[in-house]
């Protein structure tokens, strides 16, 4: 090689370098950010959700407001010398039938009112609590370990149909049987906080929450909003039964740190049912699509990990339609039928689906249930 040609080919490659690094850690910020969801201070206040399973959304003068990412909470409330007395603790997207139980740092029971109920999944609790004091809270529904058959259901990619979106919400309220719903991403169009709010809003309809994760146009204004109005990405819990894995692959892969999550809670999941969801699709189905994660390769390390994890079914997003096929045996469901543009001329249109569990080891069916 010539010396010219050799310092372009070395200008090239260090060109290239802060290209290569951004493509490799383009969900690390997201990762990281799901570490601080859950956690918030004021003065001398502090909130701890364990496992990060809320979104603090305001901590104040002796007021708490979350978010709930799963049915079931556990938080510790640090009061400081300042912080006793009557406190207002709000909690949206929560089961209708959830309760909540105080107990101070020695283990005595605190009383806890209801004093608003505006939606079926909204409450604000009433406690008059002591200061420096540690505070422990739990959130649950008293069939939350009850192995009997139960309902859940999935649907994603509102988008820009937002507005319409009431109608399957009707359809979902009119449908039996349903505990929550989960969301495999892309509620809005563009991620702003007017659209997130807008979501949230929305929800109040429902009978029942909805847990979720995001998308990738829910990264179309800032990629860090999404987690102050719904909380982290990726995290998992358990219901009735059933681990329930929601990962964050909006960006066509998942970052290092969630595949480190990824496998203690593959391991938590081995002696029930497991459920993973998540936005876009290992692999496409329809391959000349690209609808998939960016690297093959990756692709093939995540479908062997679930495979090997015991993974019993799988949900994704992304892709406007209707698609049931398998994932390195793993049974896997595309339903992007929240209102998005659809694909054309496929006969599905909006709609979710519903899956029916019989605890402790089977998936009994799981069903589209069309809107339009």
């Amino acid at each position: 090689m010539r010396p010219i040609e050799s310092f372009f080919a070395a200008l090239l490659l260090v060109s290239a370098a802060p290209i290569v690094a951004s493509c490799l850690d383009v969900a690390e910020g997201r990762a990281r950010r799901d570490l601080d969801v859950g956690h918030a201070s004021q003065g001398d206040a502090r909130v701890e959700v364990a496992e990060g399973l809320a979104a603090v959304r305001r901590l104040a003068s002796r007021e708490l407001h979350l978010w709930a990412s799963a049915p079931t909470l556990s938080l510790r409330l640090t009061t400081g010398a300042a912080d006793g007395g009557v406190w207002n603790v709000r909690i949206e997207n929560l089961l209708p039938d959830a309760e909540l139980v105080a107990a101070t740092k020695a283990g005595a029971p605190l009383p806890v009112e209801i004093v608003d109920a505006p939606f079926p999944t909204e409450r604000t609790f009433r406690l008059d609590l002591p200061a420096n004091d540690e505070i422990t809270l739990s959130l649950a529904a008293p069939d939350r370990a009850l192995l009997d058959p139960w309902r859940f259901a999935v649907f994603a990619d509102v988008q820009e149909a937002i507005d319409d979106v009431q109608d399957i919400y009707t359809k979902m309220n009119a449908t039996p049987g349903i505990r929550f719903a989960l969301i495999s991403g892309d509620l809005t169009s563009q991620g702003t906080p007017e659209q997130l709010e807008q979501f949230q809003r929305e929800m109040k309809t429902l009978a029942f929450p909805c847990y979720s994760t995001l998308g990738n146009h829910e990264l179309g204004t800032r990629d860090d909003l999404y987690h102050e109005y719904f909380g982290r990405g990726n995290y998992a819990f358990d219901f009735r039964g059933v681990r329930f894995t929601l990962l964050d692959s909006a960006s066509a892969t998942l970052d290092p740190l969630v595949y480190t999550w990824l496998d203690g809670w593959l391991d938590g999941g081995r002696e029930g049912l497991h459920v993973v969801t998540m936005h876009i699709v290992p692999i496409d189905p329809v391959g000349s699509r690209n609808g998939s994660f960016a690297s093959r390769a990756e692709a093939d390390k995540f479908l062997s990990m679930l495979a090997r994890g015991g993974v019993d079914l799988t949900f994704y997003g992304h892709i406007h339609s209707y698609y049931a096929f398998e994932n390195a045996g793993i049974p896997a469901h595309i339903t992007g039928g929240g209102g998005a543009i659809p694909e054309r001329m496929d006969g599905i249109g909006r709609h979710f689906l519903t899956v029916d569990v019989l605890p402790p080891g089977a998936i009994e069916q799981v069903a589209i249930v069309r809107v339009d």
